[in-house]
């Protein structure tokens, strides 16, 4: 079994603040105790020793660099996730009819409804989960458990982000229901950011996260729940670039985001019963804009007795910004590996393509932007960034350079 990339340390590192301890000690021991997956499905535990290693390095030195190495099942879907399987309950519990139904019967019915397949998940798996995560309990009886209110010292020690279904816009002249994506800072109740968006999937996503970065700066910490756009591959890298801890909230546990939800009331309350102009997408988002900025940010705060603007002020230098920097849009690119040949060129989406250096017989990562994959292709070589890689052009290479390349 391989050595844990950094994406997998940085959500064990990321499980610290939310275990159970009196102690940063306590915590540690406590997270030893947990099962995390890796990127190939494999479960993994790891000594409390080797994670208050992690931990102390990141603390010293920030991220934790490793090198990433080719997934055994890359191009496959992966596990089906816990929201997955719930969603699919729900669906087909309309089917049943009298008592608590069996869990073999409602792993058939989800089968033949093609919610899931048993390439996903083997009926053991659903079996366990069902029963794990008490899924055909009604929400008022699972989970039982104590909270506790908390809320964070300082301004970006951590954020909560999630979604609402917000207002039908007419798009092209289809009328298509919006969703809302936003990040609400835990000390402050800043909205750090906030848009509507024509569908909720990871490029939505990445968007928001870039404007959340570049407005309010970067959180220490991010806490969201188990969707599949919030444990994806590319928020995993993208949190562990820039040094930001992804938490991810227990499974049908809404209550635990509690600051988001309620942002999410006041918006339904104050912002959604207003009389908006709904002609277009961006005259939604320069509404909902204004209102966050000059009624939301800018209103006394019950719980504070100071406006979300002036509570975020007093922690100003708490805040860390991204460093003004040409490259910092890749810090939001997705990274895959590839593989330099000879001639100094690689594959990328059926296309040829030369790197900036001269990297022969090399493995280098490349980032791009999902939405535009081939517009700009970014190499990084052991985590250094080597330049933009070009197409191939054979006819222009046809003559011998005038000065031979420098090896890396």
């Amino acid at each position: 079994m391989r050595n844990p990339t950094a994406y997998l340390k940085m959500r064990v590192l990321g499980a610290i603040d939310m275990a159970e301890g009196n102690s940063i000690q306590a915590r540690i021991r406590a997270v030893s105790q947990m099962t995390f997956t890796d990127e190939d499905g494999h479960p993994r535990q790891f000594t409390w020793r080797t994670i208050q290693t992690w931990y102390s390095r990141y603390q010293k030195h920030g991220v934790t660099v490793m090198e990433n190495q080719p997934r055994s099942d890359k191009g496959k879907r992966r596990k089906v996730v816990i929201e997955d399987v719930l969603e699919a309950v729900q669906k087909v519990l309309p089917k049943v009819h009298g008592k608590t139904p069996a869990r073999a019967l409602l792993y058939r019915l989800c089968i033949e409804a093609g919610l899931i397949t048993r390439s996903q998940i083997a009926p053991n798996t659903f079996n366990r989960l069902v029963r794990e995560f008490e899924l055909l309990k009604p929400d008022a009886e699972a989970s039982k458990k104590i909270r506790l209110a908390f809320a964070k010292a300082h301004a970006n020690e951590m954020w909560q982000a999630d979604t609402l279904y917000g207002p039908f816009v007419k798009i092209n002249g289809v009328s298509v229901q919006t969703r809302l994506i936003a990040f609400l800072d835990d000390a402050s109740r800043v909205c750090c950011h906030g848009q509507f968006f024509p569908a909720e999937n990871v490029d939505t996503l990445i968007e928001s996260f870039r404007a959340a970065f570049y407005k309010r700066g970067v959180p220490h910490a991010l806490y969201v729940d188990n969707g599949s756009i919030y444990s994806s591959k590319e928020i995993l890298q993208i949190c562990a670039r820039v040094g930001c801890l992804l938490h991810h909230a227990p499974v049908r546990d809404g209550a635990a985001k509690g600051k988001i939800e309620r942002f999410f009331r006041t918006v339904r309350d104050q912002f959604l019963a207003r009389d908006l102009d709904l002609s277009s997408l961006d005259a939604l988002n320069r509404q909902f804009t204004q209102w966050v900025e000059e009624h939301y940010n800018a209103q006394l705060h019950s719980v504070l007795g100071m406006s979300p603007l002036d509570r975020y002020a007093l922690d100003r230098k708490w805040v860390r910004f991204l460093p003004p920097n040409e490259a910092n849009d890749e810090l939001f690119f997705v990274e895959e590996e590839r593989h330099v040949r000879a001639d100094n060129t690689f594959a990328f989406k059926s296309l040829r393509w030369e790197a900036p250096r001269h990297l022969p017989d090399r493995t280098i990562h490349i980032r791009f932007q999902r939405s535009q994959p081939i517009n700009r292709v970014v190499v990084y070589y052991k985590g250094e960034r080597m330049g933009e890689a070009r197409l191939l052009n054979a006819i222009a290479n046809d003559r011998k350079p005038l000065n031979p390349p420098t090896e890396i």
